[in-house]
């Protein structure tokens, strides 16, 4: 998740565009760069960008260079494809030098654009999807057409999802805007005009934008717009006014930063499913693991910390139904100083949202040191995890910035179904076996859109649990696994106490802590397991215990014993985990913000932990 942002007008470019990259800065500071066009000198693109954050990288590197330049385009790097270094930073450029493009999504087929392209004799020098882009459009700009047609040509070859501003050096004053399935909006000014990624970049110029719709095309000029829609006509649409702060619109006028990303799941899932999973088959081209190799595994190891942890426990059943050997989820700071069983027969699969968690890390180099194939989780492109391993998944979730993870818990429990079944099937385990999991699957981003538009409900359960010190969280299963995350995230945000509990343990201890309207927090969405949950919520209901059940079926028997029910939706067990999750962390958030806690910073708690 990137920012871009573009301007055209009186004003000094290079200001105009530094400003507003910063203010999107928090949609991703792996690099920066901008490419400016001098006033009224056609061809005369000036291309600056760096690795590093934008003051010590980009910054630096402009010096006192560009200052009449009245028209640019800028673009700050969340890196999906490359490291983030300097040649991988945007803008990217075609072999003229005349056009350059910036980039917000994932080109998915990037690899066959650019071996075409190369054939055809271009030559391309980054390691990005990205790339390909203004080669293409050079090559419709070859052919004599005119900039807007030749980018909406390029377009047309594109596949996947992307947010796009382009300038020619041979139509100066002039930038064009395309949207995919990635957010790009227009802001209108007097005289001058903009494209960005988001409100804030813009927020100090303006307050009119139009936000574009899917397939939208535009051209954005000093005088005015022209709008194209999905079908190539052109259209009106009326600009809406934009009331915001402009820490605000940092997070698109939501109050929280979690709140916004707890909503941005849909899209996080649809980004890290693309090229992933199509037609009910998994495809991880970046995971080397042969089948010879994979034959010969005796046992697999999920290491994590904290969140990550609760991710790799709900996945670890499905890595033992795929590969059919022993697979369990550990904490990284228990794997480290104990005594594990590590050979070559052991795989070990390690997950960290920024790559950089300590204890995480020192279990890569055990599992490295006792020649253990390994296979690294993680959010961040170059990070110390990602650069150790042979073989590393992107989540795509995008900079997160709230402390409590949300889109990135989920993202990694995708990735990591999606890899059991990849490793499966490589190891030779029956298709049927995974066949309805991985049909269910490209549903989930939909239903989840469906959760979060039903969350009213919530508040009022929220209400209640702020009142209370202690809230316990029961659950069998993938239940549990879901009970274990809901009570981290109702403790780390609201300062209250939480256990999660296997519901089957209830006897052996816990029902002494139940008394007269504490809250219980139960899960119950897995077949063959709902009678027994039913039995386990009546046993703490019948101690005076206020129950929250959290279901897929409504008229589950456990139902007629709670005091308030959280619907999800149901598409098949194993994927319960992921409606739980959001259901639970818009619980924990509700409850936070009703107990007055800084729902972003909490307490104590920092967002990587880079030491023991």
């Amino acid at each position: 998740m990137c920012g871009i942002v573009g301007y055209v007008g009186p004003r000094d470019a290079r200001e105009v565009l530094l400003d507003g990259l910063k203010r999107l800065e928090y949609r991703g500071y792996d690099s920066a760069g901008l490419a400016l066009l001098l006033d009224g000198v056609a061809d005369d693109l000036n291309l600056v960008k760096k690795a590093g954050t934008i003051k010590e990288g980009l910054e630096v590197s402009l010096g006192e260079s560009v200052l009449d330049a009245r028209s640019g385009i800028g673009h700050t790097r969340w890196a999906t494809h490359g490291a983030p270094n300097d040649c991988n930073a945007h803008p990217h450029r075609d072999c003229s030098g005349k056009i350059a493009v910036v980039h917000n999504g994932i080109i998915e087929n990037y690899a066959e654009l650019r071996d075409e392209l190369r054939e055809a004799g271009h030559s391309l020098v980054s390691e990005t999807d990205t790339e390909v882009i203004p080669h293409l459009i050079e090559h419709y700009r070859n052919e004599g057409l005119e900039l807007f047609e030749a980018v909406g040509r390029a377009v047309e070859r594109l596949e996947g999802a992307y947010a796009l501003a382009v300038l020619d050096g041979s139509t100066p004053g002039v930038m064009v805007g395309v949207r995919k399935n990635s957010p790009l909006i227009v802001g209108l000014g007097e005289d001058e005009n903009f494209l960005a990624s988001d409100v804030p970049a813009i927020l100090p110029y303006t307050r009119d934008i139009i936000i574009l719709e899917n397939g939208d095309m535009v051209s954005v000029t000093c005088e005015g717009i022209s709008l194209h829609g999905s079908d190539g006509e052109k259209i009106e649409r009326e600009p809406r006014y934009i009331d915001w702060d402009p820490v605000m619109a940092e997070r698109e006028g939501y109050p929280h930063f979690m709140l916004k990303e707890i909503e941005e799941q849909p899209a996080a899932w649809r980004a890290a499913l693309l090229g992933r999973l199509a037609d009910g088959q998994v495809d991880l081209p970046e995971i080397e693991l042969p089948r010879e190799m994979l034959e010969e595994l005796s046992q697999v190891y999920l290491v994590a910390c904290g969140t990550s942890y609760h991710a790799g426990v709900a996945a670890a059943p499905l890595f033992e139904r795929m590969l059919n050997v022993p697979a369990r989820a550990v904490i990284g700071s228990e794997f480290r100083y104990g005594e594990p069983m590590l050979d070559e027969h052991t795989l070990v699969v390690l997950i960290s949202q920024s790559g950089e968690t300590a204890d995480t890390l020192a279990c890569q180099d055990l599992a490295l040191e006792h020649g253990c194939p390994e296979v690294t989780i993680t959010n961040v492109v170059g990070s110390s995890m990602e650069r150790r391993s042979k073989n590393v998944i992107y989540t795509r979730a995008g900079p997160e910035i709230s402390v409590a993870s949300t889109k990135t818990y989920t993202t990694q429990m995708l990735l990591l179904y999606l890899l059991a079944c990849e490793l499966g099937r490589r190891r030779g385990t029956p298709e049927e076996v995974a066949r309805d999991l991985l049909e269910a699957i490209p549903g989930m981003p939909s239903a989840e859109e469906f959760l979060l538009g039903e969350t009213e409900h919530l508040k009022e359960v929220a209400r209640y649990l702020a009142e209370w010190e202690d809230v316990f969280f029961i659950g069998r299963g993938l239940d549990y696994a879901g009970a274990m995350e809901g009570q981290l995230k109702l403790k780390e945000i609201s300062y209250i106490h939480a256990e999660a509990y296997p519901a089957g343990e209830l006897k052996h201890g816990t029902l002494a802590l139940i008394e007269p309207g504490i809250p219980v927090v139960a899960i119950s969405t897995q077949d063959g397991l709902r009678d027994k949950m039913a039995s386990n919520v009546e046993e703490v209901r019948a101690r005076g215990a206020w129950v929250v059940l959290v279901t897929d079926r409504p008229e589950d028997r456990a139902a007629s014993y709670a005091d308030a029910v959280i619907p999800v939706p149901g598409l098949v067990p194993e994927l319960a985990p992921f409606f739980v999750g959001t259901a639970l962390q818009l619980l924990a958030y509700h409850t936070a913000v009703l107990r007055d806690c800084p729902v972003d910073k909490p307490r104590n708690l920092a967002k990587s932990v880079t030491v023991e």
